[in-house]
């Protein structure tokens, strides 16, 4: 696993041996990028499920102002922390080591763009796709980006959020929310 293009263009990252975390393929990574490629720069990114870091700290590399990436296990935090002092954007990224759901009702910030990539075997995804739409911390005109299995139905959501189109790759699926401009 690298990071594709920018400022840390091919640098190799790190990611959890096991099968505790599914690290996105660079395909799936690269056309992730290139559908919302204009999206990123200048902007703050949450990665809710950070696994390795790589979509954060791949839209780091791309432009992005700062990221705080979260993931409730401490080990993958570990090397979270590790990814982002290799690529050098310790100054632009923030790792927090907790459970999505608590991360989001006390975060008390807003993003521009934010990756949901939270593993298959559960309801994590609808969870947090609804607690985002509710606690309103997707900025006007921001996105989430989600990864889930092919065949995983995921919510509508009501105004401001938009349910987008859904990509498919191979086993994955790429669905994109949008939040309208009020």
């Amino acid at each position: 696993m690298r990071v594709i293009t920018g400022e840390a263009r091919g640098r190799k990252l790190k990611t959890l041996e096991g099968l505790d975390t599914r690290p996105t393929t660079d395909r799936v990574k690269e056309s992730i990028f290139n559908i919302i490629q204009f999206d990123v720069p200048g902007r703050r990114i949450l990665d809710l499920f950070g696994g390795s870091g790589q979509m954060a700290i791949e839209a780091l590399s791309r432009g992005a102002d700062s990221a705080v990436i979260v993931d409730a296990s401490l080990a993958a935090t570990k090397i979270i922390t590790d990814n982002v002092k290799s690529c050098g954007f310790s100054d632009k990224a923030k790792v927090v080591c907790t459970d999505f759901a608590n991360y989001l009702t006390t975060c008390g910030e807003t993003f521009d763009v934010i990756f949901l990539d939270p593993p298959y075997n559960g309801n994590f995804m609808n969870q947090a796709i609804n607690a985002i739409c509710n606690i309103d911390i997707l900025s006007d005109g921001g996105i989430i980006v989600c990864e889930s299995m092919r065949e995983t139905v995921l919510p509508e959501t009501n105004s401001p959020y938009i349910k987008g189109r859904e990509y498919l790759y191979g086993k994955s699926k790429i669905t994109v929310y949008r939040k309208e401009m009020r």
